[in-house]
């Protein structure tokens, strides 16, 4: 498989179905830039400052609107991938959900793998392999042991450990 990093890649974070939001995830290193061609607001996604949420509308390749949202941007490297990231929080339900993305890829993203957005903060050094693998248990937790693992886990326990063994062992 060919690793394909260079890349926008977007996708549909949260389950589909009806509920009161969605939220669709976009890093890459045109991320900011390709939300800016469909996001309309009092400010340009490209002139915020990280961890700044703005408030507009998503619009399509006709201009036409598709939806009230808020738009989360995130600057490289201080974001889950390591990249540049926006997340768009727009009203729950499939149609408007798939409607938004779909605004994002005829901008210019790419759809991206199911685990991609893990693999590349694997890749860019923001998690470790035991970190990488915790997110899916996290995600699939059902007990209040299964959570308390995984968050250990994910908090770089298991991480550690191993790091403390393989230096004793050089």
């Amino acid at each position: 498989m060919k690793l394909r990093t260079n890349d926008t890649i977007a996708a549909i974070a949260t389950p589909l179905g009806a509920g009161a939001i969605s939220i669709v995830r976009m890093s890459g290193p045109n991320a900011i830039s390709l939300a800016d061609k469909v996001f309309r607001g009092n400010f340009l996604l490209s002139e915020t400052p990280g961890y700044t949420i703005r408030h507009g509308r998503v619009v399509d390749a006709k201009n036409e609107e598709i939806d009230e949202v808020l738009a989360a941007v995130f600057r490289s490297p201080h974001s889950y991938t390591g990249e540049d990231g926006v997340e768009i929080s727009c009203h729950g339900g499939s149609f408007i959900t798939k409607k938004v993305l779909s605004s994002l890829l005829e901008a210019g993203a790419r759809q991206a793998d199911p685990g991609e957005f893990t693999k590349r903060a694997f890749l860019n050094g923001m998690m470790d392999l035991s970190q990488a693998e915790a997110v899916a248990d996290l995600i699939n937790a059902n007990s209040e042991r299964a959570l308390r693992n995984s968050n250990a886990q994910m908090n770089g326990i298991l991480g550690g450990k191993v790091r403390l063994i393989r230096d004793e062992l050089l």
